[in-house]
């Protein structure tokens, strides 16, 4: 998707069960996550060091806005796909980051997800016990 006339960049990203809606407009560096702060919503440093990896490695953090819509999932999957999202848009918002985005692996979908269970076991790996008699 080209950038639209009121200059937005729109990165969609996953992981796990989680989908994020991105959209960076050029700003001050106000992140909302679902309308709430981007603090309130993740309160962990870790979960806010994931989200805002991409910003901080391209040096865009304080000259971007993002408003972001994240659903499914827990905290670490929804802060995950919300870095691959910016990391999408931002490449929209400047072709040049590519590079750095790609050599820290932030344009790559990671792939794992939960295995489903299978019949005739108490889980997806693990099976009943097994006794002779």
């Amino acid at each position: 998707m080209a950038a639209k006339a009121t200059n937005d960049f729109i990165g969609t990203g996953r992981r796990k069960t989680s989908i994020a809606r991105v959209r960076l407009m050029t700003g001050s560096g106000k992140i909302t996550v679902n309308g709430r702060a981007f603090d309130n919503y993740f309160p962990l440093e870790t979960l806010r060091a994931t989200v805002s990896q991409p910003l901080v490695l391209t040096g865009t953090a304080e000259k971007i806005d993002a408003s972001i819509n994240v659903t499914g999932g827990g905290p670490n999957g929804q802060a995950g796909a919300v870095r691959h999202g910016i990391a999408r848009a931002l490449l929209k918002f400047d072709a040049n980051l590519r590079p750095q985005l790609k050599a820290e692996g932030l344009l790559t979908r990671d792939p794992r997800m939960k295995e489903r269970k299978k019949y005739g076991q108490p889980g997806a790996r693990k099976r009943f016990q097994y006794s002779k008699r």
